[in-house]
C-alpha cells in the first residue's frame, strides 16, 4: 500500500489508526505513531516534487489534527504517557516539521541524512 492510501485509512474511521487508538484508547500506540509518521513523511516527500496546489483536503486536514489537537489532547493529565517525556516532544515537533514540509514543499531536514525513525 502506498503512503497516501495508509494516511487514507489513517485519517478515516480504521479502528487500527493511530488517532483512533488515541482517542478510543486514551493511549498512545508507539508502533501505530510510527506507522502513521512515516506515511507522513512518505506523502511529503511526494508531494514536494508537485505542485502543492493539489493537496487533497482531507489530508491537510489530517496533518492539522495531528498538530492542533493531539498535543493538547496528549498533555491531559489523565492521558498515560509511559514513554520518557523527550519521545513525546519529539514526536509533536516531527509532526509539526512534517505539516510544515506538506505545505510548504520544503523538508525542514534536507539537506542530510535520512530521518530517523522515532
Amino acid at each position: 500500500m502506498d503512503d497516501l492510501a495508509v494516511l487514507q485509512q489513517e485519517f478515516s474511521d480504521n479502528e487500527d489508526a493511530f488517532l483512533a487508538i488515541v482517542i478510543r484508547d486514551q493511549r498512545w500506540d508507539r508502533e501505530a505513531f510510527s506507522h502513521l509518521e512515516r506515511a507522513m513523511r512518505g506523502v511529503c516527500a511526494a508531494f514536494e516534487e508537485r505542485d502543492q496546489r493539489d493537496l487533497p483536503r482531507w489530508l491537510v486536514e489530517g496533518f492539522w489534527l495531528c498538530v492542533d489537537w493531539l498535543p493538547d489532547h496528549t498533555a491531559h493529565p489523565r492521558f498515560p504517557r509511559p514513554e520518557p517525556l523527550m519521545y513525546y516532544e519529539a514526536a509533536l515537533q516531527r509532526l509539526r516539521d512534517l505539516q510544515y514540509w506538506l505545505v510548504t514543499g520544503v523538508s525542514p531536514y534536507l539537506p542530510g541524512p535520512e530521518i530517523e525513525d522515532l
